[in-house]
């Protein structure tokens, strides 16, 4: 997990195993790859309406549940219209 140091008061997205989305600033981790977010948001997607978000604040999220993180671009991340975007959810990952 010491490959997250780099993003530390970064913006970042995680996706989870039940399929929310999550961005927000990476303040802290542990090495179970537990995360601290700040200033977090959900993201909720639908194919019939735009993207929802949903404030969270500080957020912790165990590092069980973590699919994918990764760096989030400010300057493209500030030209998306989410308004516009229509998408179906990610399903949640079953495990059997």
């Amino acid at each position: 997990m010491s490959s997250l140091v780099g993003y530390v008061d970064s913006q970042v997205l995680l996706v989870l195993q039940d399929g929310r989305t999550i961005i927000g600033t990476l303040s802290g981790f542990d090495q179970r790859s537990n995360v601290v977010l700040s200033n977090s948001t959900e993201r909720i997607y639908s194919a019939d309406e735009s993207v929802e978000e949903v404030p969270l604040g500080l957020y912790l999220v165990k590092g069980d549940m973590i699919m994918l993180i990764g760096e989030v671009d400010a300057e493209k991340e500030a030209s998306i219209d989410l308004s516009a975007i229509r998408a179906d959810p990610i399903l949640p990952i079953r495990h059997g």
